[in-house]
């Protein structure tokens, strides 16, 4: 799933809500909801089957740029990993 060139998109089953309250983004799906941090929506909002997941943390890593490429990458995956895990994220092709 976190191959460089998987293209990460949402599940049909989770979408990607921005509540104006709270100035948050939440991944939402059946019963359940998370409220993402800042990186984790930045993430998602890529994955829409377009970006590959090098895209995905070339985007992060010139965006944050205090950590490492290395760094960034191994965090992007392990969280794609683990939505991926969930259920909520998968390869588009």
């Amino acid at each position: 799933m976190t191959s460089a060139d998987t293209r990460p998109r949402l599940a049909p089953k989770a979408r990607l809500r921005f509540d104006r309250k709270s100035g948050q983004y939440m991944l939402l799906y059946p019963e359940r909801g998370l409220v993402l941090n800042a990186t984790a929506s930045d993430i998602l909002q890529l994955c829409t089957g377009e970006h590959t997941v090098e895209a995905i943390v070339d985007h992060l890593a010139a965006k944050y740029g205090t950590e490492p490429r290395e760094v960034v990458e191994r965090q992007v995956r392990e969280f794609l990993a683990s939505m991926a895990a969930r259920g909520l994220v998968r390869d588009a092709r």
